[in-house]
């Protein structure tokens, strides 16, 4: 990257950062049970509710206490099941359609980030029917208030319940691209510890190192708040003292807990600061391969550190200190490294690899482009990377040999 596309980069992060305060940040508001959902929408003389989730969830019978609260309290609902990992276009369209055939005039996610991604952009859809998702791709370009969103998270890693985000995937072309508008946070939140306690340790593990990266790559940015860095600091201390336990006993359910507020406190971190290189190559690689979004996180997160190098020492100090891993003897450019060295060992520990065995060496270039295409302007990374520089971390990346 040459140093006028560095002062770009840089000015129009500067510009955004300056932005922040003026902007309409907001938290969804916390509800208590299924009935709570019932009582807003019977307020809000809603009677039709489109449930959102995938498969896996219904077959498990996790919908089942929103279905029979809603029929409780004669209210309708239909059910869209078929949203993927990395949600698609095909997916969004299908679930409009269901929500139009249907006469539904809210939304419900019950489910991870994928299910969540999916009801927003859904919503974004049936606002702007006259728009392509691909047209809403980028900043603020939904801009019209959404079908009351209640989101339910079953994994305690995306933080999407919180975010103005909504990350979809072309059927068609596999490009993965984010939709960003502050109409996209859910108006309603509900949290149940209870639901994650089935989850298999993998998806534990690979959503709990989600939610770090997202605390991890708020903080070190260069778009820091007082409030986004406090936010940040705590989801990465509440996720180092739980993770292991939630990974080996699923059934804890305070721990569980723990790592439910920690992501929504990595999602309040990121919305409001950004993410980094980190979340550019995840998108990409899960556009191309449908990588898990939380996998690709976890695997590439202590590549990225390093390549930031000098520019994050200082934050990432702070950070391990925060999160009581050495004391203020320690220094930044060791603390750093012990930082690091700890998301390695926890990768490690839960099983998670060291590399990704889908990635060729001739997509390459492309994933890299993708990825700068991405992250520059927008994220307000410590260290700037071009395509060339993003190359090589992907070439590391690698579980063969290319």
């Amino acid at each position: 990257m040459n140093i006028f596309q560095k002062a770009y980069c840089r000015t129009y992060q500067f510009v955004c950062k300056m932005a922040i305060p003026l902007l309409p940040y907001r938290q969804p508001e916390r509800l208590e049970g299924y009935d709570a959902i019932a009582d807003v929408m019977q307020k809000r003389n809603l009677r039709c509710a489109l449930v959102v989730t995938d498969k896996t969830l219904r077959e498990l019978g996790i919908c089942d206490g929103l279905l029979a609260a809603l029929e409780k309290n004669n209210l309708g609902y239909a059910v869209y099941d078929g949203t993927v990992a990395n949600p698609t276009t095909d997916n969004v369209a299908e679930a409009a359609e269901l929500y139009r055939q249907s006469g539904c005039d809210c939304l419900v996610a019950i489910g991870g980030g994928s299910a969540m991604d999916c009801a927003k952009a859904v919503g974004a859809q049936l606002v702007r029917p006259n728009k392509t998702l691909a047209q809403m791709k980028g900043l603020l370009k939904v801009r019209r208030s959404l079908p009351a969103l209640f989101a339910i998270p079953t994994t305690a890693g995306t933080g999407s319940e919180t975010t103005v985000a909504a990350v979809i995937t072309d059927g068609k072309t596999r490009h993965k691209y984010a939709i960003n508008d502050f109409c996209l946070i859910p108006r309603y939140v509900l949290f149940d510890s209870a639901l994650m306690v089935g989850l298999p340790p993998s998806v534990t593990a690979a959503t709990g190192m989600d939610a770090l990266t997202h605390a991890i790559e708020a903080y070190v940015g260069r778009s820091t708040t007082k409030r986004s860095r406090r936010n940040a600091l705590c989801a990465a201390k509440i996720i180092l003292d739980n993770i292991q336990t939630v990974f080996a006993d699923g059934g804890n359910i305070q721990s569980r807990g723990n790592m439910l507020r920690a992501s929504y406190l990595a999602g309040l971190a990121f919305t409001e600061s950004y993410v980094g290189y980190v979340h550019a190559i995840a998108h990409a690689l899960g556009g191309k391969y449908n990588v898990p979004h939380g996998l690709a996180n976890a695997v590439l997160l202590p590549y990225v550190l390093k390549a930031y190098g000098k520019t994050a020492y200082k934050k990432l100090w702070k950070m391990g200190l925060y999160a009581g891993l050495f004391d203020k003897t320690v220094f930044p450019q060791e603390g750093a490294q012990a930082v690091i060295a700890q998301i390695e060992r926890l990768n490690r520990q839960m099983n998670i690899p060291q590399k990704l065995d889908c990635i060729a060496a001739q997509d390459i270039p492309q994933l890299a482009k993708t990825a700068a295409a991405e992250a520059n302007p927008l994220y307000p990374v410590p260290k700037l990377l071009g395509a060339k520089q993003l190359e090589k971390i992907i070439f590391e990346v690698c579980a063969v040999d290319n």
